[in-house]
């Protein structure tokens, strides 16, 4: 990906899409391979600056600015040359395993940068990974990535796929290495719970979960099913992404993530679905299913009626933005379609 942030003044705008994990969450903290989609619904900032002493302000705030920790990490990172005013519109939900920190970041990330002079996308992709992970004390750059560069990715140290960049990993083990996967241009749905999922904590359990004799062996066949993942995008093959979606649920249910919420989203759509499983750190948060074509529709209101909020999304070619805010409010984000 050869494209930079540009330089920017004041004020600007920023938009950086959610995202959906496909295969291997969780194992990916381990230098596993996971296959990430990044979504046409995203977070959208408007940025200007303040005159005069003070701090910056988080939707007019500065108490809710102070409160933010991603924002603190960035600007503490990055310090712009005056106090910012921010107001963000995002089409995420908060705590729904679709992403909503990791694109606030990215787009601030690009902002921050832009007022800096630019710079390269894979600068914008290390500062996101670390601003979010200082932030949350845990995680991988699978988010952050997906917001950096829209598209299909695949994350982890034997990522396969066009090389997009590698990002350092803690505790001896490998790089993570990101590259892009081909798109073959399906309609998803997503099905949020309305349950918060808690990532930390969800992370810190499912580190315990494999340290037991199986373990090991757990993540590795997680691998095996997203590694075998790249190879059914690349084949735009439907019918095998969908039959290792659900195995990949299969291995979650083993780590012990799900919650009877996201159990009654499964339920909903089983007999619709070529693949359906939790997407995220679980614990919460929501599902991500492949409908047969056509089937978007059903599977929407399928979620509806077992209390979930549906999305019909497609990917997001597109990464983290920034452009000129003038005129008013220009959001460049696509919008998201509930079902």
């Amino acid at each position: 990906m050869t494209d930079r942030i540009p330089p920017s003044g004041l004020p600007l705008a920023s938009h950086a899409p959610g995202k959906a994990i496909l295969f291997g969450e969780h194992a990916v903290v381990f230098g596993k391979t996971a296959v990430v989609l990044a979504l046409d619904m995203g977070t959208d900032l408007e940025i200007s600056g303040l005159r005069g002493p003070g701090s910056s302000t988080y939707n007019g705030s500065e108490r809710a600015a102070r409160g933010n920790p991603y924002l603190q990490t960035s600007l503490r990172t990055h310090p712009p040359p005056q106090p910012l005013d921010l107001r963000c519109r995002s089409q995420l939900p908060r705590a729904s395993g679709l992403g909503s920190s990791a694109a606030f970041t990215a787009g601030l990330m690009a902002a921050l940068l832009g007022m800096e002079g630019g710079a390269e996308r894979t600068t914008l992709a290390l500062e996101s990974f670390r601003a979010e992970r200082q932030a949350q004390g845990v995680g991988s750059p699978v988010d952050t990535s997906a917001a950096v560069a829209g598209g299909v990715l695949s994350v982890g140290a034997r990522a396969p796929g066009d090389k997009l960049w590698e990002l350092p990993a803690e505790d001896g083990r490998p790089a993570w290495h990101v590259a892009r996967l081909p798109d073959p241009g399906w309609t998803w749905v997503v099905g949020f719970t309305g349950v918060p999922k808690d990532t930390a904590t969800v992370v810190r359990r499912v580190g315990e979960r494999v340290k037991a004799p199986d373990g090991p062996r757990l993540l590795e066949r997680i691998e095996e099913i997203a590694l075998q993942g790249c190879d059914a995008l690349r084949a735009g093959d439907r019918a095998a992404v969908g039959r290792l979606m659900n195995e990949n649920q299969r291995q979650l249910v083993e780590l012990g993530i799900s919650h009877p919420r996201l159990d009654d989203l499964m339920r909903s759509v089983e007999k619709l679905a070529v693949g359906a499983k939790i997407t995220g750190a679980g614990g919460g948060g929501s599902i991500i299913v492949l409908p047969g074509p056509g089937d978007e529709l059903r599977v929407g209101q399928a979620i509806s009626h077992a209390g979930g909020v549906p999305f019909v999304v497609k990917v997001a070619s597109r990464g983290a933005s920034v452009q000129p805010l003038t005129g008013g409010p220009q959001p460049p984000g696509a919008g998201n379609r509930r079902a």
